[in-house]
């Protein structure tokens, strides 16, 4: 257990370090070298949880998604409380503004952008496609196309608040958003039982806290959890053991 506990740590701060090396480098000029020097970890630490600068920078994108809300009788609140909740943690986590830097870094030629958009896609697909089925969405909704046009739509958002003022007001657009978006997919019952506040963030991720402090089976990742080597399909399966420095592996830099 305390060698699962050290390498989930460990895990952890490679994927700040590198977070902060891609913000302040673009990923295309970052190297493992410099994110080495800003974790204080070893290659072979390193090359445990990670095999190349691509897998590090999937790690970077999934800290988008990394949490896991409380469920709501309406699929649609739970879309609205995924948006809301990410705006809060790009004013607040490092990790997460750079992980939504990363995938619009138009200058990372050599790096596959899709999977961090395509994840976020699937995300909104599932909680669509279950409010269709609970009769929560208008019949002409079409949930692909919706989940698509939702994502773009607050990657515009938040990139407008970015050059506006560095995010400040990024929870009160995303309302504003939200505010425009729902009446077109949500039958009249329903949109009129939306919580769509600049509050209700705060309230879900007291949630998320209480549920961790008490220790909630059944819950899922939340902030700064990572994938116990060994266990799912993450990247570290099959590695070699931390600390280890692997006889053959690509620096990616």
């Amino acid at each position: 257990m305390a060698r699962q506990e050290r390498a989930i740590r460990t895990r952890r701060t490679i994927l700040e370090a590198a977070a902060a090396v891609f913000d302040e480098r673009g990923y295309t000029s970052a190297t493992i070298g410099e994110i080495l020097d800003r974790a204080g970890v070893t290659k072979g630490a390193l090359y445990f949880h990670f095999g190349s600068k691509e897998e590090l920078a999937v790690g970077v994108f999934e800290e988008q998604l990394a949490i896991t809300l409380p469920p709501q009788p309406s699929k649609l609140q739970e879309l609205v409380d995924s948006g809301l909740v990410l705006a809060r943690r790009l004013r607040s986590e490092p990790l997460v503004r750079a992980s939504v830097g990363l995938a619009l870094d138009q200058g990372a030629m050599d790096l596959d952008r899709t999977p961090a958009f395509r994840m976020w896609i699937d995300q909104n697909v599932q909680m669509l496609a279950e409010g269709k089925a609970q009769g929560e969405l208008l019949p002409h909704v079409d949930v692909a196309e919706t989940a698509e046009l939702l994502v773009g739509s607050f990657s515009g958002v938040q990139l407008l608040s970015q050059l506006r003022c560095q995010r400040q007001d990024l929870e009160r657009r995303v309302v504003v958003l939200f505010e425009h978006f729902m009446p077109g997919i949500a039958v009249p019952a329903v949109l009129a039982r939306l919580d769509i506040s600049v509050e209700r963030a705060e309230r879900v991720l007291a949630q998320v806290q209480a549920q961790v402090q008490g220790r909630v089976p059944g819950q899922g990742r939340v902030p700064g959890q990572a994938r116990v080597p060994g266990q799912g399909q993450g990247p570290e399966q099959g590695r070699v053991q931390e600390g280890a420095v692997p006889t053959q592996v690509s620096s990616g830099a």
